[in-house]
């Protein structure tokens, strides 16, 4: 990757857009409860006590699981509800967030070229989001990377389409990280959810910070410490996210008389 190389296309889809809340839904209330529960699985009588303080009453709770088992959200065995194996890929997801499996980093970065050729809209659509989700970055059109500190599987089928290689860049490590994420953006975001998360009091208000916070550490690019601006907030947004959804599952199960 020499000096001469041309950044042809930036990652605006990963561009944060402040920390605006999303409305509560039964459906969202229901996602998020099980998607931060281990096994994912809740009895009905549990899951219409847990969203209670969150304003969804027993009917409601009850037409939205109908809705989440026809669109194959939820499965359903008796009176039990547990997230679909689509959605436990996200729970998957989620978790790596959450808790990232790093590696020590040596200075080398992970490339993938993209090979496959003829493909419609929706499929490059489609591979561009399964390599945003493995934290990689487009360099430009076709050409992917990141620092290699990553410890995760290779996706099966990715292989098919792209080729992967070892590199390291000629530039600053850092200022190549720079110009591939917003990490100003990103870390402004984190610092306004983190006051969110301090500032809420209601059990909705917390929920749908919590939310929030989940789907911002979605786009965190997990980069070594060093290629990093002074006072990542990264850390400290797992960490409240850790304590709060600990807080919340307990209250919520200690409702549910589990």
């Amino acid at each position: 990757m020499a000096e001469s190389v041309q950044y042809v296309t930036m990652n605006t889809s990963q561009e944060p857009a402040g920390a605006a809340l999303r409305p509560l839904s039964a459906r969202s209330v229901v996602l998020s409860l099980l998607l931060g529960t281990h096994p994912p699985e809740l009895p009905v009588k549990d899951l219409v006590r847990a969203v209670e303080p969150f304003g969804v009453g027993g009917s409601t709770l009850r037409a939205a699981l109908s809705r989440m088992v026809t669109a194959g959200d939820l499965w359903r065995s008796d009176t039990v509800y547990g997230l679909s194996e689509r959605l436990l890929e996200r729970q998957r997801r989620q978790d790596a967030a959450v808790h990232p499996e790093t590696r020590r980093w040596h200075g080398d970065w992970e490339m993938v070229a993209v090979t496959a050729t003829g493909r419609g809209p929706a499929e490059r659509a489609e591979l561009r989001a399964r390599l945003t989700a493995l934290r990689l970055a487009e360099l430009r059109e076709g050409v992917w990377l990141r620092p290699a500190n990553l410890a995760r599987p290779w996706p099966e089928g990715l292989d098919r389409v792209s080729r992967r290689f070892t590199a390291r860049p000629e530039e600053p490590a850092a200022e190549l990280a720079a110009s591939l994420w917003p990490l100003g953006a990103w870390a402004e975001t984190a610092r306004e959810l983190l006051v969110l998360v301090t500032r809420a009091d209601r059990p909705a208000d917390r929920f749908t910070a919590l939310a929030a916070v989940v789907r911002h550490l979605l786009a965190d690019p997990v980069l070594p410490a060093g290629l990093l601006p002074a006072g990542w907030p990264a850390p400290a947004l797992r960490a409240a996210y850790t304590a709060y959804q600990r807080e919340l599952t307990e209250e919520m199960l200690g409702r549910a008389g589990r």
